[in-house]
């Protein structure tokens, strides 16, 4: 996952929305949204290469969603694979919070990763490239490849963008947050972080919607939570012409979370 942009107790229905792109290698294998079998009633997609995944939610109304940090200068291809932390939260029985800081002490060296996980109307977020890991405020969060809320300029439109779908304290039409995630639109140069990978990739990475020969946003994945204890959960795929290649739908319990506001 590469883009996730939430809203915690931002609209009178909904006390969590999340929507998130995930950018992967086109040749990376990966089994679409499902219940994995016999682990707890866990929902989410599968990478096929290491077997973890990069969003997911359980029945019990945990969630969690991973995205890489980018570095190339401290990348090290021998760690483990970051895709295991988010059934490592989904399957645990700690706090958002007390998850995160247990895993920030954690003495396996990963590369850079930031972990959103969220029980009970609580959403936290650690990173490995930051200090403390902490819970977010109310209101309207985004997430790419470097620190939360850092203000890159996909991260800023599509924060933008979900404010002002929030505002209408109406209910959510799931095509105006994939359309929002859709963005194919860069940014201009003087605008574009310098993490190390060159203009020509900063310009390849800058959309909220990723498209290249090799790479680009494989996926779309939603989450909407009711007050009333229910969440939908919607994941759609692109395929390497990055046209739509299927919706799938799932209704799920999601307890915990109370109202929006």
């Amino acid at each position: 996952m590469c883009l996730v942009v939430l809203g915690l107790r931002a609209h009178p229905r909904y006390p969590l929305v999340v929507a998130a792109n995930r950018d992967e290698l086109l040749s990376r294998p990966a089994d679409p949204a499902g219940w994995w079998a016999g682990r707890g009633g866990l929902l989410a997609g599968r990478d096929l290469s290491a077997g973890g995944t990069w969003l997911g939610v359980t029945a019990s109304g945990r969630f969690a969603a991973l995205t890489n940090v980018r570095d190339p200068r401290s990348t090290l291809a021998s760690a483990p694979s970051r895709g295991s932390l988010v059934p490592g939260f989904l399957l645990a029985s700690d706090a958002p919070l007390a998850h995160l800081r247990r895993l920030a002490s954690d003495p396996v060296r990963r590369n850079g990763y930031n972990l959103l996980a969220g029980e009970a109307g609580r959403v936290a977020w650690g990173s490995n490239a930051a200090g403390e890991p902490r819970e977010l405020a109310d209101g309207v969060h985004a997430l790419s490849t470097a620190l939360l809320d850092t203000p890159w300029p996909k991260t800023r439109r599509v924060a933008a963008g979900l404010t002002a779908l929030l505002s209408r304290a109406e209910p959510i039409d799931p095509e105006s947050l994939f359309a929002l995630l859709a963005d194919r639109g860069g940014a201009p140069d003087d605008e574009l972080p310098d993490t190390g990978v060159g203009l020509a990739a900063e310009r390849l990475l800058a959309p909220p919607f990723i498209v290249s020969p090799e790479y680009g946003t494989r996926g779309t994945t939603l989450l909407l939570v009711e007050g009333g204890g229910r969440a939908t959960f919607l994941e759609r795929r692109f395929d390497a012409a990055f046209r739509e290649a299927g919706t799938t739908r799932f209704e799920l319990p999601f307890p915990g979370w109370g109202a929006a506001s």
